[in-house]
């Protein structure tokens, strides 16, 4: 399992100034890169005798020219603008599978400053890392896994450098589920999730608890003289309130997805169509502010790692339409999201909108391990054009632990 630990740096002066030189160092690669691209396609379009441009190609290119055209660049470790040219052949090969947009070209101030370094390019000393042309620079805690290391990133989030060091390991079982059976679990707005047990996890909702402060900041900031000292001070304390507020967000999510996966083994979520979501201008700040993307991420591979199962309900699976009554079954044709409560016109049961919703999603989880384990099988879900043979399930995700 490839697991990816995001690790705090606390460089010296020295050696901030150098991890920024070497960020900047990528992001001018990469530009370089990809208008060298854009030319050279266009050369091949019209002349098909023209070599195809590719990222071996231009990395040999770049090699040819950067002492004299570009000297500054040997100050920092040439894996900066090589795995910067690496990965714009990365993005391109996802833009023509039709997984990306086209890639866009880096500004500075608005794209994240990092830089990307190969396993034979550093090396790790207890709590510190080693840097080609830099040293030693001290990390906030050691690599938490063994294994063969791949990769280490390094990135800067406002004003402070993190390490994300890549590891393939076979460490990365957790001590298994409490086995408390299955759940479902119903996302909201004015709670995070709504689980079929009848609990209510409300959300930390940071950035509706520091909005005031966010603006305030804002305001600040836009008085400010552009290119000047004081407009950087205050794009710094902006950046860091935004670090902080993602912060928030992301421990409240762990705890929470941490807290499901030790105590259920299989547990029904919704396919949310979050980016649909947001469209609505109503509810999009609300809905932004939660991190349901985040929440699934998180839930997925700490299931897989305590060999629990998340089961995805499909986009147009009724929950809160359908009464979970014991046998009824019955679905309403309208439910507006204002109605929070309502009363099944066949039995009679009155149901709270997201405990109902979350009850739906569990029935949907156990019939649908059973049709994964057994065959044949039935339940609340959509049934396929094509039913699917029964397969264990599985999850190949990218960790991330920070």
């Amino acid at each position: 399992m490839i697991i990816s630990h995001k690790i705090r740096l606390d460089p010296n002066h020295k050696q901030a100034t150098y991890l920024a030189k070497a960020a900047g160092t990528a992001r001018f690669a990469y530009n370089w890169a990809l208008a060298e691209w854009q030319t050279q396609y266009a050369a091949w379009k019209d002349d098909n005798t023209q070599p195809k441009p590719n990222q071996m190609r231009l990395r040999r290119q770049l090699n040819a020219i950067k002492r004299e055209q570009f000297p500054w660049m040997l100050e920092v470790t040439k894996n900066a603008p090589q795995m910067a040219i690496i990965q714009l052949g990365a993005a391109f090969k996802n833009f023509f599978a039709g997984r990306t947009q086209y890639p866009q070209f880096k500004k500075k101030g608005k794209s994240r400053d990092s830089f990307t370094l190969t396993n034979d390019q550093f090396s790790l000393d207890g709590c510190r890392i080693r840097i080609p042309n830099l040293g030693l620079v001290r990390m906030r805690e050691t690599l938490r896994f063994s294994g063969k290391i791949l990769s280490a990133t390094v990135s800067r989030t406002a004003d402070q450098w993190f390490a994300s060091i890549t590891v393939d390991t076979d460490q990365h079982h957790l001590p298994p589920a409490k086995n408390q059976g299955t759940v479902g679990v119903d996302l909201g707005v004015s709670a995070l999730a709504t689980l079929s047990t009848g609990e209510k996890v409300v959300g930390a909702k940071p950035h509706k608890a520091l909005l005031s402060r966010l603006k305030r900041l804002s305001r600040s900031l836009s008085r400010k003289v552009k290119s000047s000292a004081n407009r950087h001070k205050a794009k710094q304390k902006l950046a860091t309130l935004h670090a902080r507020i993602a912060n928030i967000r992301q421990d409240s999510l762990h705890q929470f997805t941490t807290d499901l996966t030790r105590r259920f083994h299989t547990i029904g979520i919704e396919n949310l169509n979050v980016s649909g979501m947001v469209k609505n201008r109503h509810l999009s700040r609300a809905i932004s502010d939660m991190g349901f993307f985040e929440f699934r991420r998180q839930l997925e591979y700490k299931a897989e790692m305590r060999g629990a199962v998340v089961v995805v309900a499909d986009r147009f699976f009724a929950s809160s339409k359908t009464c979970s009554a014991a046998g009824c079954e019955h679905k309403v044709d309208k439910l507006p999201l204002s109605v929070r409560e309502w009363t099944c016109p066949v039995c009679g049961a009155v149901h709270d909108r997201d405990v109902n919703a979350a009850k739906n999603l569990e029935e949907y989880a156990v019939s649908y391990t059973v049709s994964a384990c057994g065959g044949e099988g039935s339940g609340l879900g959509r049934k396929p054009k094509t039913k699917p043979a029964p397969v264990k399930q599985e999850f190949n995700t990218m960790t991330t632990f920070s």
